[in-house]
């Protein structure tokens, strides 16, 4: 309950401070906003009223609005219309809420970077205190195979003779690339828990690097020192650009998973589109339509069919991993 009404609270916020940019670019052009609400109508009651513009609650917590007058589609024109106003200021009070939640962005990462919340840094300060943390893992590496995760912590390396002495992860390369073929004791720290894990670095792990031993993970150095105001904005530009690339990052994925689902359904299985297309067609040719127990035949055919695909992928995928 207390998590559901934590993600709907940042919402609010997130929507209301992105409908501030709109009030603020409007309230700079010279366009009158006539109401700026948080949550949506029907209205609980009026705040009050500034500068021409009412400010209200409204009985629907889930976001905000600004009522600009002569909005399009509202037919208001005259002094302080947005319809009346030029493009280039219609364009930029749109945009405004943009660049808002994007200044809100950096502005959060700035504050949570002062706070101290976990970064990647290159070189620690003197005295900083570092963890070596795995960042990602290849699939079907020795690592992979050993259950090491992103997200783990390492906390000592060794093998028979020497134990590593300093965590940083040009040292950790180093030490795992004196070791081809030879079993290293591995500990680490996986979700709050401590383990040891026997693993041998083998080639051809990284494909770019197919003659260097690898355990198959990418390693940082890890602070949760709190930076200063000034360090912590300047920080969070990176972190804010990156959060973008991120999102992009993931945008794409949805695109390959889209043209994928796209692909499957133009099979001419019964049940997809590309079945019913087939269909389409031979009705097309025949000039009458099929009888309906026959397509509600094929349907369940169809369906059957998938099933028995899904199963027999999943089954393959479970004994690969078992044995």
């Amino acid at each position: 309950m207390i998590t559901a009404l934590l993600v709907v609270g940042i919402l609010v916020f997130l929507i209301v401070v992105h409908e501030l940019g709109h009030f603020i670019a409007a309230k700079i052009s010279r366009v009158r906003v006539e109401e700026f609400g948080i949550g949506y109508p029907p209205r609980a009651f009026t705040v009050g009223r500034l500068g021409g513009t009412e400010y209200t609650l409204n009985w629907i917590p889930f976001g905000g609005f600004v009522r600009l007058f002569g909005d399009v589609g509202e037919e208001q024109h005259g002094a302080g219309s947005l319809v009346d106003a030029n493009r280039a200021v219609q364009a930029l009070i749109l945009v405004a809420g943009v660049a808002m939640n994007a200044l809100a962005a950096w502005a959060l990462f700035t504050a949570a970077l002062h706070a101290g919340i976990p970064r990647v840094v290159e070189t620690p300060a003197e005295g900083e205190v570092v963890r070596l943390m795995i960042a990602n893992v290849v699939p079907g590496s020795p690592a992979d195979s050993a259950g090491i995760t992103a997200g783990d912590e390492i906390l000592g390396l060794e093998d028979e003779d020497v134990v590593l002495m300093k965590l940083t992860p040009e040292a950790f390369s180093d030490f795992i690339r004196a070791h081809p073929g030879q079993a290293v004791t591995l500990t680490y720290l996986h979700a709050g828990q401590e383990r040891t894990t026997n693993i041998t670095p083998a080639h051809a792990v990284v494909p770019e690097a197919a003659g260097r031993p690898a355990l198959g993970v990418g390693v940082v150095l890890v602070s949760s020192r709190p930076l200063s105001w000034g360090d912590a904005a300047v920080q969070a530009v990176t972190t804010t650009k990156n959060s973008f690339i991120t999102v992009v990052r993931v945008l794409a994925l949805a695109a390959f998973i889209s043209v994928n689902l796209a692909i499957i359904n133009l099979i001419p299985i019964p049940a997809l589109d590309g079945g019913r297309l087939v269909l389409l067609g031979i009705e097309t040719i025949m000039r009458r339509s099929a009888p309906k127990l026959t397509l509600q035949m094929l349907n369940a055919l169809g369906v059957a069919l998938i099933i028995v695909l899904m199963i027999t992928v999943t089954y393959n995928d479970i004994a690969r991993l078992l044995t």
